[in-house]
């Protein structure tokens, strides 16, 4: 797929538009955002995201629409997963709901700096070190199984703070009282930091953390740092929508891991095969491609991840309306 750097400077300036009026909004005016508010701009961006695939279908073909819708769909289920987490420190920090809007809104920026930087890194060494796959997809594998170990957790969910957070309280003298948006306060003669910095600081950590897992993902579905890019940003700029939008829904998608734990060991069979069809490493095959070893098309991918995407959350609906049920019966 030929991009050229004007596509490349087109397609990142709209993003950063949207982005800078959301900025302003929000800025101006925290505030807790109504359903209609939440479902005109999720609207948008969805809309936005489909229209994009219909002109890579047009520019491009079928293959590279494919692997975007693909991409993007993955990247929406895992981000519904980082939903969770967002809610955790929500509440783990005592956020004043009409506050969340805007260290949602940060957070969403930082994880976009840093997968812009993992999708440059990612695309650079799987360019150069095709065996990389190997690893990738070993990694998404573990990675299914840690989370469907996790969905078989019955008991509350917590909070673990990642390291970066730890020490930011470590080491920063703060406040326990938010102040508005802002970052730091002046006590006594003494700069602090608030617990709105702190938020962000997890927030910002979490996605990180959650790059880990979704960038190798995406390049087990197109190698091309574009469509990766692309379906980042899409899914990205509706999460703060979705956060507010799904709100209580979320708590009856109780099957998630489960569906994103086969999603995930899906891609990363699917990236072990394509190493072992490109193979080049000596100890496997003599360093030569494995005959045997199928390619998933990415019509089948695409199928595989709606059909995984669709069950999950009808069978989950379908169990949280029967406890439901149940708790009502004497």
């Amino acid at each position: 797929m030929d991009v050229s750097l004007l596509v490349w400077a087109v397609s990142l300036g709209i993003v950063t538009a949207l982005l800078v009026v959301d900025v302003v909004i929000v800025g101006r005016r925290p505030h807790v955002p109504s359903t209609a508010e939440c479902l005109r701009h999720l609207g948008l961006y969805v809309g936005l995201a489909v229209l994009f695939g219909l002109g890579v279908l047009v520019t491009s073909g079928g293959q590279y629409a494919g692997e975007f819708y693909a991409g993007w769909l993955t990247e929406y289920s895992l981000s519904v997963d980082n939903l969770f987490v967002f809610m955790l420190i929500m509440g783990r920090f005592a956020v004043p709901r009409q506050y969340q809007q805007t260290a949602l809104l940060v957070g969403i920026v930082l994880a976009l700096v840093f997968r812009t930087v993992f999708i440059l890194l990612g695309s650079a060494i799987v360019s150069t070190f095709s065996w990389v796959f190997y690893l990738f997809g070993a990694f998404l594998v573990w990675t299914a199984w840690k989370v469907a170990r996790e969905g078989s957790d019955d008991g509350p969910d917590e909070f673990h703070p990642p390291l970066l957070l730890r020490l930011v309280q470590r080491w920063f003298p703060s406040t326990t009282q938010y102040h508005g948006v802002h970052l730091t306060v002046v006590e006594n003669g003494r700069r602090l930091i608030t617990p709105m910095l702190i938020v962000l600081v997890a927030l910002g950590a979490t996605d990180l953390l959650f790059a880990f897992d979704s960038i190798p993902a995406l390049f087990g579905l197109t190698s091309e740092p574009y469509l990766i890019m692309m379906a980042n940003l899409f899914a990205l700029m509706g999460l703060r929508q979705l956060y507010f939008l799904l709100g209580d829904l979320l708590a009856r998608l109780v099957y998630l891991n489960y569906g994103l734990a086969v999603l995930l060991g899906f891609i990363g069979v699917k990236l072990v095969l394509e190493a072992l069809h490109e193979n080049e490493l000596p100890v496997i095959n003599g360093g030569e491609p494995v005959a045997w070893a199928p390619e998933i098309p990415i019509w089948l991918s695409l199928v595989a991840i709606v059909v995984i995407l669709g069950t999950t959350a009808a069978v989950s609906l379908v169990k949280s309306a029967r406890d439901a049920r149940a708790a009502l019966t004497p």
